[in-house]
């Protein structure tokens, strides 16, 4: 696809391991996209570089460049500052940070996370998530609690299209990290595993009856005495720490909004599992389409910065 006389901005969702670019046109719309393993940490010391051969493989000449995620990381281009909850998601293209470019070359801004602190002084952070949360507020979701999952899970509250709270839950390291090391990895053994639906079940209900750290020695227990094979056991892992995530969600959040309903923000197969596990605890789930939520952002940031 000839993107180089209709591209106006290059937006990119430059992860850690990944990234993914789209060229929008003058509207905003997307009229090319590319995909590739040039995340921020594969890009240490030649993100100008990265940034050129990503848009000579969309045969784009953008006048703008947009980058969110870890980009804008201390392992990315430019550490960008955290915004605080006091700046709205529709703010947000009054707080982009100019990166240095070749001469002659498109303009490149890095869109800032925000640091968000809980009652008791707690700070949490986020990079990345929050164009989508600004993409999901132009698309007219702009109050309620939304999740969006992954390594590193974030909850957040919006009202009006501002961050009142923001949870991050270590869902998927988790998962990972006791799946292949650690008294979880020897009780799962060399089994290969088998997804069964009532024991990801098993997995969130238990996640309700204590401490995340006993529940998760409780995982091995059950392979040891017979209760449960070993081939369960990262179904009822993967129960145990999104069900732990919606229990502590729904219990603590009291009087700041409704958490018996929330919007997902993901990929379909995450989307599936917190639809299962939301169903068993009585909560309602609406997905939103990732892709179409950071594209909606990032043509509204274009739009901004065009008519400033």
């Amino acid at each position: 696809m000839r993107t180089t006389e209709t591209c106006h901005t290059v937006a990119f969702d430059w992860g850690t391991t990944h990234r993914r670019a789209y060229a929008l046109d003058a509207s905003g719309h997307c009229i090319n996209e590319h995909a590739d393993a040039d995340g921020a940490l594969a890009c240490k010391g030649r993100f100008p570089e990265a940034l050129a051969s990503a848009m000579q493989a969309m045969n784009a000449t953008p006048k703008l460049v947009l980058m969110s995620g870890m980009v804008g990381s201390a392992l990315g281009w430019k550490e960008v500052p955290y915004v605080s909850d006091d700046v709205p998601l529709t703010d947000l293209a009054q707080h982009l940070t100019e990166v240095a470019s070749p001469a002659g070359g498109p303009r490149p801004l890095i869109v800032p996370g925000y640091c968000v602190r809980d009652a008791f002084g707690q700070p949490d952070v986020m990079r990345g998530e929050e164009t989508q949360l600004l993409g999901a507020v132009t698309l007219g979701h702009a109050t309620g609690w939304f999740v969006l999952p992954g390594t590193h899970s974030k909850w957040v509250q919006l009202q009006e299209g501002r961050v009142r709270q923001l949870r991050t839950y270590m869902t998927g390291e988790l998962f990972n990290l006791l799946g292949q090391h650690g008294t979880l990895a020897a009780a799962i053994g060399a089994h290969t595993q088998d997804w069964d639906s009532a024991i990801f079940a098993e997995g969130v209900k238990a996640a309700a009856n204590g401490s995340l750290s006993r529940a998760l020695f409780g995982t091995r227990a059950r392979v040891v005495t017979g209760d449960m094979p070993a081939s369960h056991t990262k179904a009822y892992l993967s129960g145990l720490l999104i069900g732990t995530e919606l229990h502590d969600v729904h219990r603590s959040a009291d009087g700041t909004g409704d958490t018996g309903r929330f919007k997902l923000i993901g990929s379909p197969e995450l989307a599936t599992h917190y639809e299962a596990a939301a169903a068993l605890l009585g909560l309602n789930v609406e997905v939103l389409d990732a892709r179409a939520a950071f594209l909606s952002a990032m043509a509204y940031l274009q739009s901004e910065l065009e008519s400033a």
